[in-house]
């Protein structure tokens, strides 16, 4: 029923009929597909839950799981330590600082996270004289500690910058303001300004966290045996297709979790803003 103008007394004018152009039946055709695929994959995981590949495999998978969890944890709490400074020295008058914060965070956010590892992993050995005289060798001979070093490093540039970003995101009348009542510029920052700043980063850090959760597969490459490292050691014994199918599977699913738990974290803290 078509309701009328409380104004006029006049019905509106009835909707256009939608044609099914070639742009529309393209994209239904291309739902379509999707949906058909899906739940191919779901029939095809269902009649495998219980395969022989499963049942043999999944202690593996379960301790590649937890490996990838500790690297993703630990190089993102490190590199959230580094990127403070970091994002202190980008935004600091003195160029003394900024310039060389500047080139850091040039040189880890514009080459890949594959080449960086590469260079800690091997270029380590290179210097093995040097590093075994100051007492590093045995921290760089271990391809675990190589790669949480060179995603350490790689993470606090991108922290750093976001950090940065959501910090000069914030309005210099909050600090005026808080300077107008006395307070000091420590306790200005920390109560005021980064509590903003944090809500205005939190999904760019959930991104980057997503990013460094699918990014960590590197690791596999220099031998640790994380979640896709148990993946080609499984496939390579087995050459089962389904290995890299749960791979993706539980990425698809770490990356979910992840995802609602920053949906709930934001919503905590912006609750405030919700009108």
């Amino acid at each position: 029923m078509i309701a009328a103008n409380p104004a006029t007394g006049l019905n509106r004018p009835p909707a256009p009929t939608r044609r099914w152009s070639k742009t529309r039946i393209f994209g239904h055709v291309l739902m379509a597909l999707w949906i058909v695929s899906g739940i191919s994959l779901l029939y095809y995981l269902a009649i495998n839950i219980a395969s022989p590949f499963v049942l043999k495999y999944w202690p593996e998978y379960l301790s590649g799981f937890f490996i990838t969890l500790q690297i993703v944890g630990v190089s993102l709490l490190i590199g959230a330590l580094l990127s403070i400074p970091i994002a202190a020295a980008r935004a600091s008058k003195w160029w003394i600082l900024s310039k060389p914060a500047y080139g850091y965070v040039y040189f880890f956010r514009g080459t890949p996270l594959l080449a960086q590892t590469f260079l800690v992993y091997y270029g380590a050995g290179t210097f093995q004289t040097q590093l075994e005289s100051v007492g590093l060798w045995d921290f760089f001979r271990e391809a675990w500690f190589c790669v949480i070093f060179a995603f350490s490093l790689n993470t606090s540039a991108y922290q750093a910058e976001i950090l940065r970003g959501a910090i000069q995101n914030v309005s210099k009348g909050q600090w005026e303001g808080a300077a107008a009542l006395g307070l000091t510029k420590p306790v200005t920052f920390f109560k005021i300004i980064l509590p903003q700043a944090l809500i205005v980063a939190l999904r760019p850090y959930g991104n980057e966290i997503i990013l460094m959760l699918k990014g960590s597969a590197i690791a596999a490459i220099v031998t640790v045996f994380d979640l896709f490292g148990e993946t080609r050691r499984a496939y390579s014994r087995s050459y089962d297709f389904q290995a890299y199918i749960w791979a993706a599977v539980i990425y698809l699913f770490l990356v979910e979790m992840l995802r609602r738990l920053w949906d709930r974290i934001e919503a905590r803290l912006t609750r405030h803003l919700i009108r």
